[in-house]
């Protein structure tokens, strides 16, 4: 009986130590197999991420094709445009270089008169300049030429007593030769300007540097028409008083130079408008 029982125990055990084998077999293969099924499961959640960013990218593609696609309709749009503007533009170029010709000969028209006054002004210059300094020393009169206007300054003391609007002797044989120049030139104007100093003054008749400076313009255009003959339209008479100086009024030399007077021989503005349009046309 114990040896039966003995034999018995011998076989369970052994039964138990092949039995506990499998089960470590069966335990490491699970391993593994949970091991694979996760590899899958992550390879799986890889590729469904690729599948998504490779549905986005073609999800942009086709927008960016879809823009292109309109794009390309807008540029052929535009080209059909630019194509009209060109055309429009060569016939607008066409007519502003017309009328470009048109302006160069108004242009050339303007510099042949200017050309035209600057020559007679430079010839009047010339004949004042050698007629008028004879006996006269040079720093009395002055005579420029400005585009198409000829300035002559004339001192104070040559044609007026001091304070006065009365000429003086010398007076008449200055303003004879200017006026001898204008008579010669019908077709321009004469404007004499009285300039004055700073100094005040008041006295029969004169109020203050304005009645000064206007009654001495007064009494030299005067002497143009009744003495000299020149015709009184073309004269004109004006007053500045003290406020052109030449130089600032502060000492009595700086005083002197400021008292002048101003003969101003221009072009008749309608007339010189006159011959630009003939020029023009």
């Amino acid at each position: 009986m114990k040896k039966i029982s003995f034999i018995l125990l011998s076989t369970v055990i052994l039964s138990s130590c092949v039995s506990k084998k499998e089960f470590v077999a069966l335990q490491t293969e699970k391993q593994k197999t949970e091991k694979e099924l996760l590899a899958v499961k992550t390879n799986l959640q890889k590729c469904l991420i690729d599948s998504e960013k490779e549905d986005a990218q073609m999800f942009a593609l086709k927008e960016q094709v879809k823009y292109l696609k309109q794009d390309k309709k807008t540029a052929l749009k535009q080209v059909e445009d630019l194509t009209v503007l060109t055309q429009s533009s060569s016939d607008n170029i066409k007519s502003v270089i017309s009328q470009l010709s048109e302006k160069d000969k108004y242009i050339n028209g303007i510099r042949d008169a200017m050309t035209q006054k600057d020559s007679l002004n430079l010839a009047i210059k010339y004949h004042l300049t050698k007629n008028l300094t004879e006996g006269i020393q040079d720093k009395d009169i002055e005579v420029n030429v400005e585009k198409t206007v000829v300035f002559i300054s004339i001192s104070d003391k040559l044609l007026f007593k001091s304070g006065s609007y009365n000429v003086t002797d010398n007076a008449y044989t200055v303003l004879e030769k200017i006026a001898k120049v204008v008579n010669d030139q019908p077709e321009m104007d004469v404007m004499i300007e009285g300039h004055t100093d700073a100094t005040p003054i008041k006295r029969n008749l004169i109020q203050d540097n304005w009645d000064l400076s206007a009654l001495r313009a007064t009494s030299i255009t005067r002497i143009l028409q009744y003495k000299f003959g020149v015709q009184p339209q073309r004269l004109i008479a004006a007053g500045r008083s003290q406020y052109v100086p030449l130089v600032p009024n502060n000492s009595t030399e700086n005083k002197a130079k400021n008292r002048r007077t101003k003969i101003i021989i221009m072009p008749r503005l309608n007339q010189f408008f006159d011959l630009l349009e003939q020029d023009a046309k």
